[in-house]
């Protein structure tokens, strides 16, 4: 998403926890051409979020678009599911998600304009076992995103939501190698393959755009029909 944004035009604030990854997508966004600034932040802690987008505001001169897509998951039986993994997942599926919005509001409101792009999940509409945190987080962040998108309307700032279906990524590749657990989920998908990363990146440089701009309260599901069977 950050080197689509960057190949739109967009200059970009890249923000997680591990800097030699951020490191990393600067370089990947600098060579499409764009500028990064790279901002180590836990996007549970709100502090680090506010103080993330006053960098944005310093660095680039204003705020324009955000993307909340920060997310992690702790896959296992609800049963053996500690109070700690709840809040853990809790914290940066979700919390995140409005420390983000939060920390943004002076920003976008004063402006009267601007775009925040929010990653939900397939797993906020369907089920699967070992997931239910996760999956609550995940839809959690598609009510989030309706309700903002409504009261936001009036300030002419767009909310909508992304919500990947399965995409192999750093987080799952251990489980997608697993030939049985492939099949399982692959069969699914009306489209019956994954999706690839760099599709997601066009969607969202299209709810960055003007060509969004009577689109708000949104979840648009890229999950190779798997909602839709």
């Amino acid at each position: 998403m950050a080197v689509a944004l960057a190949g739109a035009g967009a200059s970009v604030v890249l923000a997680a926890r591990s800097k030699p990854d951020l490191d990393e997508t600067a370089r990947l966004v600098e060579a499409a051409g764009g500028r990064a600034v790279v901002v180590p932040t836990d996007v549970a802690s709100f502090p680090a979020v506010e103080a993330l987008m006053r960098t944005a505001v310093e660095s680039l001169g204003r705020l324009d678009v955000i993307v909340n897509n920060s997310g992690i998951a702790r896959p296992k039986p609800l049963a053996e599911t500690t109070p700690e993994d709840w809040h853990a997942v809790l914290d940066v599926n979700l919390t995140g998600v409005f420390h983000g919005c939060r920390a943004a509001a002076p920003y976008l409101i004063a402006q009267r304009s601007g775009k925040v792009i929010n990653l939900a999940s397939v797993l906020g509409a369907v089920g699967l076992p070992n997931y239910a945190v996760y999956g609550a987080t995940k839809g959690g962040v598609i009510a989030f995103t309706r309700s903002l998108g409504v009261e936001w309307a009036r300030h002419n700032v767009q909310v909508n939501a992304i919500a990947p279906g399965w995409f192999v990524t750093d987080m799952n590749e251990a489980a997608f190698a697993d030939p049985r657990i492939n099949e399982r989920l692959t069969r699914d998908i009306p489209a019956r393959r994954t999706g690839r990363v760099e599709e997601i990146g066009p969607l969202a440089v299209f709810l960055a755009s003007a060509g969004s701009d009577f689109m708000t309260g949104q979840t648009i599901f890229l999950d190779g029909g798997h909602t839709a069977a």
